[in-house]
C-alpha cells in the first residue's frame, strides 16, 4: 500500500476518533449539566420554592413599616406611594386588570433576578428551554403564545388558530360519524416544532415570570387565555366529577357499579377541563389542566371577586359577576354543581359595529333596516342561543339610537358597558344584587327620566311581564334580547310570563298585550362551523280589535348564503317609524324603502 494511501487511512482514523471524542465530550457535558444540580440545589428551581419566596418577599414589601427606615421626607414620600401602588396591584391583579398585571409581574422579575439570584443558566433548570424533548405541551403552548403576542398582542391566540386552523372539527372516535372541536397535544407539538425558534434571557425570563405569576396571583393554565380577544374560557365542565369513588354513591347521581379504580386512574377529571369560546364554538383544550382540584378550586375563588360581590359558598353556591375589564364571569361549586366550574365570557366591545359584525351577501340591506329600527323607535327583541352574538349585536344597534335620548339598562351582571363606547352620552346602567331584584331595579328606572329602556336579557317572568308594561306605558320604546328559537316561542314566553306575575288571567288577553308591545324580532343564528348571521327580521302585526291574534311578516331572510328581501314593511310601521325620526333620516328610510321593496312611504 503507498504512501499516500496509508496517510489518508491515517487522516480518517483520526478524524473519526475526533468525532467521537466530541461526542463523548458533548455527553459527559450535556450529562454534567444535568448533574450539575446538586441535590441540595434541586428544590432551589422548583417553582413550589421560588412562589413561596416571592409571596413572602412582596409580603414584605407591601406591610413593612417605613417608619424603620430613618429615610427622609422626600424618599418616605416616595416608597409610601410604592407600597400602597404595590398593594392596589396585588388586589387588582385578580380582577382582570391587565395594568396590575404588568406591575405585579415587573416587581415578580426583579425579584428572581436581583433578590432570588437566578442567572440564564439557571432559567433551564426551570423550564428546560434549551431541551425542547423535555417540554411539556403547556410549554410548548405558553413559548409559542408568547411569541405570537409580541406580534400580535391580544389577538395571538385568534390569529394562531387562523394560521393553523386549529378550529377545525374533528372525527369524534365514537363511530356514529360525529365531530368535536380540539386543540390536542399533536396539534400543539406540531405548531412548537413550526414556530419555535431559540430564546434569549429575558424571554425566557419572561415565561418564567408568567409561570409563577399564573400559579400565584393569576388563573393557573387559563391566565394569558383570558386576556386574549376571544369569546371566552371555561374550566371544569367536563371529565369525571371531583368526588367519584368506585361502586360509591356520587353527588347524588347514585353508584358507578361499571367504573373501576383503572379506569378513574386514565381518566380525565374535572381539573382536566380547560375549553375556550371562539367564533361560537366550544373548542376543548385537551392539551392543557390545573393539575388538581385544589388548583381549578383556587381559580374559581378568585376569579369572580372583582367589587366583593360576597363569598361563594355551600349556602350560596353560585356568583354572577363581571371582571376590570368587561368580562362576565360565572362561578359554581358543589353542592349546587357537581364540580367546581367557571365560565368567563367576553364582548369584543372594540369591534361591536354593524358593519363588523353584519358580513356577507346582502349585508347592506340587514344594516339599514336595523338601523332604521333605532331611529323609527322601535321595540324590538334581539333572540337567539347562547353564543349567537345576541348581547354584541345589542351595543352595535344602540349606536343608531338618536344620541339626545336618555338610556337606562337593566342587567342581571353588567355586560354591556355602554359609557365606556358612548360617555358622552345620558346612559345608566343597573343590575341584580342580592337585595335588590330586577324587578325592583326595573320599578326605580321609572323615576330616573329613561326615554329608552334596554334590558340585557329578559329572563325572569317579573322582568318579562314590566318589560310589557314598560314598553306600553313608560318609556319611548326598549330594546332587549331572549332565548326564544322562533318568533312563535318569543310571543308564547313572553305571555305565559304575564300569567305567571299574575298581571293577566285569560290567555288571549295576555297575548294581546304581548303583540301589541313588541314590533320586531331579529333572531341570530350561529351554524356548526361557528358562522353567526342574522336568520330573519319579523314584524309582528297585530290583527284588528275584534280578532285574536298576530301575523309574523318575515322582512328579511337569511338563504343560501345570503341576504333576502321578504315581505315589505306593513304600511302603518313605516308611516309610525318616519313619525319618528328626524327630516333627513326620515327621507333616507323612503329611499332605502323603495331601493329594495321598490316602495314609497304612504303610497
Amino acid at each position: 500500500m503507498s504512501y499516500a494511501v496509508w496517510n489518508m487511512a491515517g487522516i480518517a482514523l483520526i478524524a473519526a476518533c475526533l468525532i467521537l471524542y466530541l461526542g463523548f465530550k458533548r455527553q459527559r457535558a450535556s450529562g454534567k449539566e444535568q448533574a450539575s444540580i446538586h441535590p441540595k440545589d434541586v428544590e432551589r428551581y422548583q417553582l413550589e420554592q421560588i412562589i413561596a419566596y416571592v409571596k413572602q418577599a412582596l409580603h414584605e414589601m407591601s406591610r413593612n413599616h417605613l417608619d424603620d427606615y430613618g429615610l427622609g421626607e422626600e424618599e418616605y414620600r416616595r416608597k409610601r406611594n410604592q407600597r400602597a401602588g404595590l398593594r392596589q396591584a396585588l388586589k387588582g391583579c385578580v380582577s382582570g386588570d391587565i395594568h396590575d398585571k404588568l406591575f405585579v409581574k415587573t416587581y415578580i422579575s426583579d425579584l428572581l433576578e436581583s433578590g432570588y439570584g437566578l442567572t440564564k443558566e439557571e432559567l433551564d433548570h426551570i423550564i428546560p428551554f434549551e431541551n425542547r424533548e423535555r417540554l411539556t405541551p403547556q410549554d410548548r403552548f405558553e413559548i409559542v403564545l408568547y411569541l405570537y403576542k409580541q406580534q400580535y398582542g391580544d389577538k395571538a391566540l385568534a390569529v394562531l388558530i387562523e394560521h393553523y386552523s386549529l378550529d377545525a372539527p374533528k372525527l369524534s372516535g365514537s363511530g356514529d360519524g360525529s365531530f368535536r372541536y380540539e386543540i390536542d397535544q399533536d396539534d400543539i407539538e406540531h405548531v412548537f416544532y413550526m414556530e419555535y425558534r431559540k430564546l434569549d434571557y429575558s424571554e425566557k425570563m419572561d415565561l418564567v415570570v408568567q409561570r409563577v405569576y399564573q400559579l400565584y396571583k393569576g388563573f393557573s393554565v387559563i391566565d394569558e387565555i383570558r386576556d386574549q380577544l376571544i369569546d371566552g374560557v371555561s374550566g371544569g365542565v367536563s371529565g369525571l366529577p371531583d368526588d367519584i369513588r368506585t361502586g360509591q354513591e356520587v353527588s347524588g347521581y347514585g353508584n358507578w357499579p361499571d367504573i373501576s379504580e383503572a379506569d378513574i386512574a386514565s381518566a380525565d377529571r374535572s381539573w382536566d377541563s380547560v375549553w375556550i369560546f371562539y367564533r361560537g364554538k366550544s373548542i376543548h383544550l385537551s392539551f392543557l389542566s390545573f393539575g388538581s382540584e385544589g388548583e381549578l378550586k383556587r381559580v374559581c375563588q378568585n376569579i369572580y371577586k372583582y367589587n366583593l360581590p360576597g363569598q361563594l359558598s355551600e349556602a350560596n353556591a353560585y356568583k354572577v359577576n363581571e371582571m376590570k375589564d368587561g368580562s362576565r364571569v360565572v362561578v359554581v361549586r358543589p353542592p349546587f354543581a357537581e364540580s367546581w366550574a367557571f365560565f368567563v365570557r367576553k364582548f369584543d366591545v372594540k369591534n361591536a359595529t354593524l358593519e363588523q359584525l353584519i358580513t356577507g351577501e346582502g349585508a347592506e340591506l340587514v344594516i339599514g333596516l336595523l338601523q332604521f329600527l333605532m331611529k323609527g323607535s322601535r321595540i324590538t327583541a334581539i333572540t337567539g342561543s347562547q353564543g349567537a352574538g345576541k348581547t354584541t349585536l345589542l351595543m352595535a344597534m344602540i349606536k343608531h339610537i338618536y344620541a339626545s335620548y336618555t338610556l337606562r339598562i337593566q342587567e342581571m351582571s353588567f355586560e354591556l358597558h355602554l359609557r365606556r363606547l358612548y360617555p358622552q352620552r345620558n346612559i345608566l346602567s343597573f343590575r341584580e344584587t342580592d337585595y335588590i331584584s330586577g324587578q325592583k331595579g326595573l320599578d326605580l328606572q321609572k323615576k330616573t327620566d329613561g326615554s329608552v329602556n334596554i334590558l340585557g336579557e329578559v329572563a325572569t317572568d317579573e322582568v318579562a311581564a314590566w318589560m310589557i308594561q314598560m314598553s306600553q306605558v313608560a318609556s319611548l320604546f326598549t330594546v332587549f334580547t331572549h332565548h326564544a328559537k322562533t318568533f312563535a316561542d318569543l310571543i308564547f314566553s313572553l305571555r305565559n310570563s304575564l300569567l305567571k306575575s299574575g298581571m293577566f288571567r285569560d290567555e288571549g288577553i295576555a297575548e294581546k298585550q304581548v303583540v301589541r308591545a313588541v314590533n320586531f324580532d331579529v333572531h341570530l343564528r350561529h351554524d356548526m362551523d361557528g358562522n353567526r348571521y342574522v336568520e330573519r327580521i319579523t314584524e309582528c302585526l297585530p290583527l284588528p280589535e275584534m280578532a285574536q291574534g298576530y301575523t309574523a311578516r318575515d322582512i328579511v331572510v337569511y338563504k343560501g348564503g345570503k341576504y333576502e328581501i321578504a315581505e315589505p314593511l306593513s304600511l302603518q310601521v313605516q308611516l309610525d317609524m318616519q313619525r319618528e325620526m328626524r327630516p333627513e333620516d326620515a327621507e333616507q328610510f323612503g329611499r332605502f324603502l323603495y331601493t329594495y321593496w321598490g316602495e314609497r312611504i304612504g303610497a
